[in-house]
């Protein structure tokens, strides 16, 4: 999730605000301090336009799923 955010130049902050979550809250879930909830896959998924796979890097192709 570091990487990702890293690469869209966004701050612990923004992205925390986008979940509607404090940044503490947010920075557990990108160190692996916290399981990340399914919803906040979901929602990342979408903000960053790639696939929960991608996400929970089982692959290494961004691509969503056709017709998302």
């Amino acid at each position: 999730m570091r990487d990702l955010r890293e690469d869209h130049d966004k701050s612990q902050q923004d992205v925390a605000a986008v979940l509607n979550m404090h940044r503490s809250v947010y920075r557990r879930y990108e160190s692996g301090e916290r399981e990340t909830p399914a919803w906040v896959v979901d929602k990342l998924a979408t903000y960053y336009r790639v696939s929960t796979d991608y996400l929970l890097g089982r692959t290494d192709d961004p691509a969503p799923p056709k017709g998302r």
